[in-house]
């Protein structure tokens, strides 16, 4: 089986980033003098920065629209995108060879558009990738689907062949429930990664395996 396309995510898979993202929320809300309660970055997991924003406003009573909450979330890590982020060791080597073999690639994430693409063009990754899909443009997090299928129709690849690659546990379980092959990408913020290898059809430690298992199987013939 062909691997026609591949939908990859942005923080944790293709970039080192998540690091950043483990302490934002409760960051944003210290710099507005608002204090934050239990785990606050546990429960944003699972969200779009929009959502997170509504959780704001009706969790914490914080004034300002959602965009403006958006917008100041996004400030706080701008420079840190724009400036320092890296690509995971092994990341660009497997893009080159999937684009050698004519495999439509895009990004589906939760981070919003600017901040993934000025990261990724700074990078040297953009030029890979045919569109970059966010969960505040299509309107649902990664608790459900419709990214992916956004994103397929975008490849125009069957689904059979367009596989998932995500390092989130929540992320790949609804990739995985939706139909599609998933690689899950070890990354030390996802605390579940035994049951993430235990859903993925193959899991990896780093790209420079999934380049190996790339030239050990073939592109043409490595579904699964």
């Amino acid at each position: 089986m062909k691997l026609d396309g591949a939908i990859f995510d942005l923080d944790g898979t293709l970039l080192d980033s998540m690091f950043i993202w483990s302490t934002i929320g409760e960051d944003y809300l210290r710099s507005r003098g608002v204090a934050p309660r239990g785990n606050l970055n546990e429960i944003f997991k699972n969200m779009s920065l929009q959502q997170a924003a509504q959780y704001y406003q009706t969790e914490y009573n914080l004034p300002g629209s959602t965009q403006e909450i958006m917008d100041g979330v996004n400030r706080m890590i701008w420079h840190y995108y724009e400036q320092q982020v890296q690509p995971k060791v092994g990341v660009v080597a497997v893009l080159q060879l999937l684009k050698q073999h004519h495999v439509k690639l895009c990004v589906a994430t939760a981070t919003d558009e600017p901040l993934a693409k000025v990261a990724l063009q700074r990078t040297g990754l953009l030029s890979y990738f045919k569109e970059i899909l966010t969960c505040g443009a299509i309107g649902h997090g990664k608790d459900e689907p419709d990214i992916y299928h956004a994103a397929r129709r975008c490849l125009q690849t069957p689904q059979s062949g367009t596989w998932v690659f995500e390092d989130a546990l929540h992320a790949a379980q609804t990739a995985k429930n939706a139909g599609y092959p998933v690689v899950g990408v070890y990354d030390p913020a996802e605390q579940n990664a035994a049951q993430l290898r235990s859903i993925a059809d193959y899991y990896i430690n780093s790209f420079e395996e999934m380049e190996a298992l790339l030239h050990e199987k073939g592109v043409d013939d490595c579904g699964v």
